[in-house]
């Protein structure tokens, strides 16, 4: 008997989670924002309990669903209304990249390191930061990434970060063929003596570096 009420629950729960799901929107589904998270974890864990604890009505557990589905949709009405509202309550794109430049000051405010942006950027199919206009992280977590114009770009095959936020990276060096002493030698050209200061630096296919250097107000 116990067995089948919980195949009973389970059924029943997973209809009321759809239904309320299909009433929240799309949105909900295909773009998950930290708010969206939070109902999702809740949703998860009423679900559990409502199939788990024979004990308690449905009802006890379908009420907070149904609150959390009526709090979901008034803030994405307000959202609609409001665009501070909804900065406030999703949050907004970031800039790490814009014209060519990378923002350190934004990528350290959203805890965000290089080796993230480096990921990211190479799951949009592009091999360097060097290549890239712009890159937004958007409120839902996801990159979208912008690359130069094609007469713009000047990447190598796949080239290697030299320097990484003020850190050389002696293994790349050697697999450039190159040293420390030539690398600093280079950025003495550029006008550069203090490494601590280079945020990205890599070797281009033509031999010259990409460098870039940190905001001064860091």
């Amino acid at each position: 008997m116990e067995f089948g009420t919980i195949i009973v629950r389970t059924v029943v729960v997973y209809f009321y989670l759809l239904m309320t799901l299909r009433l929240m929107g799309k949105r909900e589904i295909g773009e998950l924002s930290v708010l969206d998270f939070v109902v999702a974890i809740m949703f998860a864990e009423f679900a559990v309990i409502s199939i788990e604890d024979l004990s308690k009505p449905l009802s006890v557990t379908f009420i907070p669903i149904f609150v959390l589905l009526i709090i979901q949709v008034l803030l994405a009405f307000l959202s609609l209304k409001f665009p501070r509202f909804r900065e406030f309550i999703d949050g907004k794109p970031s800039f790490l990249i814009k014209n060519g430049k990378i923002n350190e000051k934004e990528m350290k405010k959203q805890r965000y390191n290089f080796d993230d942006l480096l990921m990211q950027i190479r799951d949009k199919n592009i091999k360097d930061v060097a290549d890239v206009e712009f890159a937004i992280l958007e409120p839902t977590g996801e990159l979208s990434v912008f690359p130069k114009k094609e007469k713009d770009r000047i990447s190598s095959p796949f080239p290697l970060p030299l320097i990484l936020d003020g850190e050389i990276q002696r293994d790349h060096l050697e697999e450039a063929g190159k040293d420390e002493l030539w690398l600093r030698r280079e950025l003495r050209k550029a006008g550069i003596t203090n490494i601590k200061k280079v945020s990205y630096c890599t070797l281009q296919e033509n031999g010259i570096l990409f460098i870039d250097v940190k905001d001064d107000n860091l």
